[in-house]
């Protein structure tokens, strides 16, 4: 058997080689353009939901950028779409959790992450670490529909209308 011997070192070099090719880019002065969808009817949903897209560039070309989200404290992954430089982020919370105001998302890539979530791990303090870059998100709130449901509504109507029949029919009898 040759190159028997072999086995354990050139396994750990091969997981070497292929790990360091999984690291994203670093992206330096992002230009971005971004997008954002926050749900407007709690009538038909049963959570208020949020998606920001974004299209960035960086000035050294970097494509393949690997990029987390913040928002309020709370981390999500950042989803790279089909076209180059083109990502997304969503998140979901309940409609009485999700009151109306600007949310703003800071996008972190795999270092500033890395020591956003050091410094949590630690209780330290999170508001010096710098994110990549912000996307504000207006979120209007959701509307819950109306005050008073239709069917009271028309029950209501009803009872009128059968209380000024009665009434009509009452003075015409007497």
């Amino acid at each position: 058997m040759a190159g028997a011997g072999l086995g354990l070192p050139w396994l750990v070099s091969a997981a070497l080689l292929v790990l360091s090719g999984v690291r994203g880019e670093t992206c330096t002065e992002p230009v971005i353009s971004p997008s954002y969808y926050t749900t407007s009817d709690a009538v038909i949903s049963s959570e208020t939901v949020f998606v920001v897209e974004i299209s960035l560039t960086c000035k050294n070309g970097a494509q393949n950028v690997a990029l987390y989200a913040d928002v309020n404290g709370k981390q999500f992954p950042v989803t790279r779409g089909q076209d180059v430089g083109r990502y997304q982020v969503s998140w979901s919370m309940e409609h009485k959790l999700a009151h109306s105001g600007t949310y703003e998302v800071k996008f972190f890539d795999e270092e500033s992450y890395s020591i956003l979530r050091k410094a949590q791990r630690n209780n330290e303090d999170v508001s010096e670490i710098k994110p990549l870059f912000t996307v504000s998100v207006d979120h209007r709130g959701a509307w819950s529909g109306p005050w008073v449901s239709t069917e009271v509504l028309a029950a209501l109507i009803g009872i009128l209308v059968y209380y000024m029949a009665f009434t009509a029919k009452s003075n015409i009898q007497t």
